[in-house]
C-alpha cells in the first residue's frame, strides 16, 4: 500500500468520513492545526517531554475531526471541492483521474515534502527562521495542492 493511501487510511478510513470532512468546519480546522503542532514541538524547549501530551492531542484532533462535524448541506464550496478532488486522487487506481492532473499532482507533493523538510529540520535546530519559511512553505504548497484539487474535482464531474 502505499504511504498516502495508508495515511488516508488512518485518517480518513471510508467515504463517510471523507463527507463529513468536506464540512467547512472539517476542514479549516483541521487545517489550522499546523502552527499548533509545531509550537507543541518546540515546547520540548520549556517543557519538556511534557510536550508529548499537547502532540498527542494534536495528532488525535486531526484523527478524530472528520467525525465531529456533519456532511455539509452541499458540496459547493472551495474546500468542499478541494477535500473531494483528494479522494478522487486517492482512488484514482480504481476509476483513473482526468489527463494531464497526476504530473502536477506529484510536483505540489514533492514541494509539501521539501517545504516539510525544511520545518522539521527548523523545529530540531530551534531555528525560528527555518521553521517560518518550512510552515510557509508547507501551506503555500498545501494551498496549490488543494486548489489542484478543486480542479480535479470539476474536471471529473464535469
Amino acid at each position: 500500500m502505499k504511504l498516502d493511501k495508508l495515511i488516508s487510511k488512518v485518517f480518513l478510513p471510508d467515504d463517510e468520513s471523507w463527507l463529513r470532512h468536506a464540512n467547512p468546519w472539517s476542514i479549516w480546522t483541521r487545517f489550522a492545526t499546523l502552527p499548533f503542532m509545531v509550537l507543541s514541538i518546540w515546547s520540548r524547549v520549556w517543557i519538556g517531554w511534557y510536550c508529548v501530551i499537547p502532540i498527542s492531542i494534536l495528532i488525535f484532533w486531526i484523527w478524530i475531526n472528520p467525525t465531529l462535524f456533519g456532511k455539509p448541506t452541499n458540496y459547493k464550496s472551495w474546500g468542499a471541492k478541494a477535500v473531494l478532488g483528494e479522494r478522487l486522487f486517492m482512488k484514482r487506481n480504481e476509476v483513473p483521474i482526468p489527463q494531464g492532473h497526476q504530473n502536477m499532482i506529484v510536483i505540489l507533493n514533492v514541494l509539501q515534502t521539501i517545504g516539510g523538510v525544511i520545518l522539521v529540520y527548523g523545529v530540531w535546530k530551534l531555528d525560528i527562521y527555518l521553521t517560518i519559511h518550512g510552515t510557509t512553505f508547507v501551506y503555500l504548497a498545501k494551498m496549490w495542492f488543494l486548489d489542484r484539487m478543486v480542479w480535479l474535482y470539476e474536471d471529473s464531474v464535469t
